[in-house]
């Protein structure tokens, strides 16, 4: 038994690495693959370039035409999988900033939840003093 390639799902995009020619060679010798696997090779291109080879072999197009079909193929899916790439990392960079922001915002709160109870705590501290030299002056007046 030959391995071909491997697949990680855990991944995203899930990442497939796959020996093209020997997955098509192993196609065009009658191999029956599971669904799974023709899933995979379905993603790949592999039996996108077999069906270009079984016209070819039939005289429907030239093996240069299905080569440039094909390679259209796989650039347009490249692009399609560098975007949704792409597009994860921007997600996750923003969501990254959205949490920062919010976490910023709430200690922002803190401290001034604190700031105005230590103000609060100056200003009856500072009103006590007040009383205090306020009394023994009263005191003294009294006498």
């Amino acid at each position: 038994m030959e391995k071909l390639g491997t697949y990680n799902p855990n991944t995203n995009p899930a990442t497939i690495d796959l020996k093209f020619d020997r997955a098509l060679d192993w196609l065009l010798k009658g191999a029956q693959p599971t669904d799974t696997c023709r899933a995979i090779l379905s993603y790949k291109g592999v039996l996108y370039k077999k069906h270009l080879l079984g016209g070819v072999a039939k005289g429907a197009f030239t093996e240069a035409e299905a080569e440039a079909k094909f390679n259209a193929w796989a650039s347009e899916k490249q692009s399609k999988i560098d975007a949704k790439s792409n597009k994860l990392a921007s997600d996750a960079t923003a969501a990254k900033k959205a949490q920062l922001a919010a976490e910023t915002k709430v200690k922002e709160d803190r401290a001034a939840a604190i700031a105005e109870k230590k103000a609060a705590a100056a200003a009856e501290a500072a009103a006590e003093a007040a009383e205090a030299t306020e009394a023994p002056a009263e005191e003294a007046t009294e006498a």
